[in-house]
C-alpha cells in the first residue's frame, strides 16, 4: 500500500469541528490551544460553538481548518506512533490545505502556519470589496471548455472584467472566479455550451484569480520572514500538480497559488502515476474524499477526522 495524506480547503468548515477530537485526545486539545495562543484568539471556542457566520469568515475558516487537520496529525503521532516519512509517500492540500500539508510534513510549525493563514485570509478578503467578486461551479464541462468560457466572459465586459478557472476539482467540476458580472456571463455561456448546472457559490471573495494579486503580494511579504524547513515527504503542489521537496521552492509556489488555478484533479492523477493507491483525507469533512472517487475509482479514499475514524485508521497501520 502506498499512501498519500491530503488536507481540506475552505468550504469544509462546520460548527462543532474538532470538538469531539479535543475532548477525547489531549494531544488534539494541545494543538488547538497552540493555535489559540498564536492568534491571540479563542478560535477553538468559535470552532466548537459558532456562530457559523463568524466561523465562515475567511480569516477564521482558514486557520480553523488547519487546526483540525494538525490536531488529527498530532493524535496519529501520539496514539499510533505514526511516522509520516515511513507511513506516507506524499502530501497535498486543496488551496489553504496546502499549508496544512506543509505543516504536517514539517516545513512550518503550528504557530507560524496559523499566523500565515490568518494573514492569508485577511489579505484575500481585503483584496476585493464584498459583492464585487464571485465564484461559480460549472458542472458537466471539462477544463479546456471552461478556459474558453472564462476568456469569452472576461472579454465581453471590457478590460476591467476578470474571469478565470480557479479550481479544477474533478472531471466535469470546474470553478470559475472573477468579477461578479463576468462570472455571471460565464454561467450563461456554460449553460449554452451544455453545462449540466452552473451554481453561484456562497463565498465572500473571488479566490484564485488575478483579483487576488494584492493578497499574493501580502503573502510574499509574510512568507519572506519564514524559512521553510525540509519536508518529511514531497508535496504535490497546487499550481503545478507535481511533486516538490526543495524547501526553497515552496515560497514562490505558495505565492503563485493565491492567484493561480488549483489543479486538484491533476494532482490526484499525479499521485496515482507515482504509485499511490490510497489517499487519506486528514481533518474536517469529506469533500476531498468525494472528489477523489470522482477522479479515479481505482483509488482507495478515506476520511480521518473524528475519534472513531482516527481509531479505525490506526488499525490499518
Amino acid at each position: 500500500m502506498i499512501r498519500a495524506f491530503v488536507f481540506p480547503g475552505q468550504g469544509s468548515q462546520a460548527v462543532g469541528m474538532g470538538h469531539e477530537l479535543a475532548q477525547v485526545f489531549p494531544s488534539a486539545r494541545q494543538v488547538l490551544d497552540e493555535v489559540d495562543d498564536a492568534l491571540g484568539q479563542f478560535l477553538s471556542r468559535l470552532m466548537f460553538k459558532g456562530p457559523e457566520d463568524e466561523l465562515t469568515l475567511t480569516e477564521n475558516a482558514q486557520p480553523a481548518l488547519m487546526a483540525v487537520s494538525l490536531a488529527v496529525m498530532a493524535v496519529l503521532r501520539e496514539e499510533g506512533g505514526l511516522d509520516l516519512a515511513t507511513a506516507v509517500s506524499y502530501v497535498a492540500g486543496h488551496s489553504l490545505g496546502e499549508y496544512s500539508a506543509l505543516a504536517a510534513a514539517g516545513a512550518f510549525d503550528v504557530a507560524n502556519v496559523a499566523r500565515l493563514l490568518r494573514e492569508r485570509g485577511r489579505a484575500m478578503q481585503k483584496a476585493v470589496p464584498v459583492g464585487e467578486g464571485a465564484m461559480a461551479a460549472l458542472l458537466g464541462l471539462e477544463l479546456e471548455d471552461v478556459f474558453v468560457i472564462a476568456r469569452q466572459a472576461a472579454e465581453a465586459g471590457g478590460e476591467d472584467d476578470v474571469c478565470a478557472a480557479a479550481n479544477d476539482n474533478a472531471p466535469g467540476q470546474v470553478v470559475v472566479s472573477g468579477t461578479r458580472s463576468a462570472v455571471q456571463r460565464a454561467m450563461e455561456l456554460a449553460k449554452e455550451k451544455g453545462a449540466r448546472r452552473a451554481i453561484l457559490l456562497p463565498v465572500s471573495a473571488p479566490f484564485h484569480c488575478l483579483l487576488m494579486a494584492p493578497a499574493a503580494e501580502a503573502m510574499e511579504a509574510a512568507l519572506a520572514g519564514i524559512a521553510p524547513r525540509p519536508l518529511a515527504v514531497p508535496l504535490i503542489a497546487n499550481v503545478t500538480a507535481q511533486p516538490v521537496d526543495d524547501p526553497a521552492a515552496l515560497r514562490p509556489l505558495l505565492v503563485a497559488q493565491v492567484t493561480g488555478l488549483v489543479r486538484w484533479r491533476e494532482s490526484v492523477l499525479t499521485m496515482k502515476e507515482l504509485g499511490v493507491d490510497t489517499i487519506v483525507e486528514i481533518g474536517a469533512g469529506k469533500v476531498l474524499s468525494g472528489l477523489i472517487r470522482r477522479i479515479d475509482r481505482d483509488l482507495t479514499g478515506m476520511a480521518v477526522g473524528s475519534p472513531e475514524e482516527v481509531e479505525g485508521f490506526l488499525k490499518t497501520l
